[in-house]
């Protein structure tokens, strides 16, 4: 396997875990809370999918899903266009409600389209340019796609279990 098919192998092992997380549910259980201060399945996943969209878009150099293919006026979210959810409050991520499954899967899918896109034409030698200065060591390509994938595996997990304590009846 070459570089970009084995990002790609594990940017899909998350699609199959937020597709199993997702798939069915209503707005209503997206948005209900296991138990107070939880995150919600929907905002799991809204959240990942944003990260990713904004990670990968920064150092591919182009503009995210998110605004470029108006998934941001279709959410209609009482938040900034550029928010990702990163360092949201209870009270803030209660505001990110999507109206169905579908359209939450249908930016996520969005999203892995456009990585997997990226990812193909990514080989050893791209991994270690710097993409983020700010940080000592400043971080490369190949660690920014690493800890994409990590956060994302984190939160698609998450989103499982969160489904997995609603289905079950609150159980946990």
């Amino acid at each position: 396997m070459r570089t970009g098919e084995v990002l790609a192998e594990g940017f899909e092992r998350i699609r199959e875990v937020v597709h199993e997380a997702v798939e069915g549910l209503s707005a209503e259980e997206l948005s209900r809370q296991p138990w107070d201060g939880a995150n919600t399945v929907g905002w799991l996943v809204w959240h990942l999918t944003r990260v990713q969209d904004d990670h990968v878009a920064e150092v591919a150099g182009h503009e995210q899903v998110w605004t470029a293919d108006g998934w941001d006026a279709r959410f209609a979210l009482p938040l900034e266009p550029g928010d990702t959810g990163y360092g949201h409050t209870p009270q803030q991520m209660s505001a990110v409600r999507v109206s169905s499954a579908d359209q939450l899967l249908g930016y996520y899918d969005a999203v892995h389209a456009r990585t997997l896109a990226q990812l193909a034409g990514v080989g050893d030698e791209d991994l270690d340019r710097v993409v983020d200065k700010g940080w000592n060591p400043p971080v490369t390509l190949g660690v920014r796609l690493i800890s994409v994938l990590a956060d994302d595996l984190q939160h698609a997990g998450q989103a499982a279990y969160v489904r997995g304590v609603l289905r079950s009846g609150g159980k946990h």
